[in-house]
């Protein structure tokens, strides 16, 4: 992929003597979180971005990000009594896989576009090539927004004393305002109520645990960033609390499950509907050879097509061989269309039929679907149809804003957290 490799080394030499993103005690806290996740008792919430954008590194996009993250999770523990373990999907998403190495356009073809992390997507020689620099542009976006994150955090943005504070303007006349403002009401007056008997305010509730994660795709990215730390053993990835592999890449032979296989961090899988029963074995044992709590997330991508055949089989293999992975499931990668128009895009109803069909399959087996995993932005995008608004394939190209997939706009995603708690509420994640 890099023409050029002296400039590659030059590059990698660089990022590993930067400092890291985080740090291994978070590391170790978010896998204790997502143990008892699957274990019945949280619930996880990861969404952000398909691809992000050095351009898109800006306050309003990451703050707008945050509030959405916030607001359905504050949806999700108020209808499910239970704790939400927050993941965002940035501060690292720079690199896409593509089902092509070349682009072709009126004749020209040139090498695809994978991202900000690896090059431009601008159709142009120049823009394509495969720059190493990239690399530390990335961990600078990266450190850049996880800093305004924590300050955010920190600084009392989550306060759930204030949650009116994390509306977006542009949904004041949503469908969904009246339903979301009263339970807004609902949660403060409970809190008003618990503090009055406490005799004093309740600080835990001023600020929120909130982690990262992308897919580890580019791994001379992710090598540079692997570190040993002081009284700990083993090897951390230090550029995201919990990297994924991704389907293109989940070969049992392949290098990014050799590179998985020995890191501490919490991972993921992704998990779609070719994927036979003993192939995810043959993969678990090889990434989670313990059965170690909270190690080890599978995020089953199957489409509402083929949720109802293709899962079944992998939950009834898994529970026999007595694995308790957190199970957890992407309703969007499976529901990709292209229209007629090449517009690529997702269908809300479909994105709802997979998550409840995945919540069924999963209680008839007698195992717990234990979150979801969303592309999603807090902007006023035009990009998935379906909704509140319900909107159309002409309303799309209002404000189709994105690089690569189409995302749920702010109010399809609380849409998505509302329909979550009403159709299935605590009951369906036991």
């Amino acid at each position: 992929m890099y023409a050029d490799g002296d400039e590659l080394a030059r590059a990698l030499a660089q990022l590993h003597e930067l400092p890291p993103l985080i740090t291994s005690w978070e590391v170790l806290a978010l896998k204790h979180l997502l143990a008892e996740a699957a274990d019945g008792k949280r619930f996880l919430l990861q969404g952000g971005d398909c691809a992000e954008s050095f351009d898109d590194c800006t306050s309003p996009l990451i703050s707008n990000r945050l509030k959405v993250m916030l607001q359905m999770s504050l949806v999700l523990v108020h209808g499910l009594k239970l704790p939400v373990v927050r993941v965002g999907r940035f501060a690292g998403q720079y690199a896409k896989p593509r089902s092509a190495d070349m682009e072709e356009r009126d004749g020209v073809s040139l090498p695809s576009y994978r991202g900000d992390l690896v090059n431009g997507a601008a159709f142009t020689a120049e823009a394509r090539r495969a720059d190493p620099q990239r690399l530390i542009r990335g961990h600078a976006r990266s450190a850049m927004t996880m800093n305004f994150v924590r300050a955010l955090v920190d600084g009392g943005f989550a306060d759930l004393h204030h949650p009116e504070y994390w509306d977006l303007g542009w949904v004041e006349h949503s469908p969904l305002q009246d339903e979301y403002s009263a339970m807004v009401e609902s949660i403060g007056n409970s809190l008003r109520f618990m503090e009055t008997l406490a005799g004093e305010s309740i600080g835990s509730f001023q600020r929120v645990d909130f982690y990262t994660s992308h897919e580890a795709l580019v791994l001379h990215y992710e090598q540079a960033l692997t570190r040993q730390v002081p009284r700990q053993w083993g090897w951390f990835n230090l550029s995201t609390h919990f990297p994924w592999i991704g389907m293109r890449t989940a070969a049992l032979d392949g290098a990014h499950v050799e590179y998985f296989r020995g890191l501490r961090n919490p991972i993921a899988v992704k998990v779609g509907p070719s994927v036979t029963p003993d192939q995810l074995l043959r993969l678990v044992d090889v990434l989670d050879p313990d059965n170690d709590p909270g190690r080890l997330t599978l995020i089953h991508r199957m489409g509402a097509a083929k949720v109802e055949t293709a899962l079944p089989p992998l939950l009834a293999a898994m529970k026999a061989a007595g694995r308790k992975p957190l199970w957890v499931c992407d309703p969007m990668h499976g529901n990709t269309e292209t229209l007629g128009t090449g517009v690529k895009t997702r269908r809300f109803e479909n994105i709802r039929n997979e998550l409840d069909r995945a919540f069924d399959a999963h209680a008839v087996a007698g195992t717990r679907l234990g979150g979801v995993h969303l592309e999603l932005t807090g902007e006023n995008v035009t990009e998935c149809m379906g909704g509140a608004r319900d909107l159309t394939e002409s309303d799309l190209a209002r404000a189709y804003k994105s690089q690569v997939d189409p995302r749920l706009n702010y109010e399809q995603s609380l849409e998505l957290a509302m329909l979550i708690v009403r159709k299935r509420g605590g009951a369906a994640l036991g």
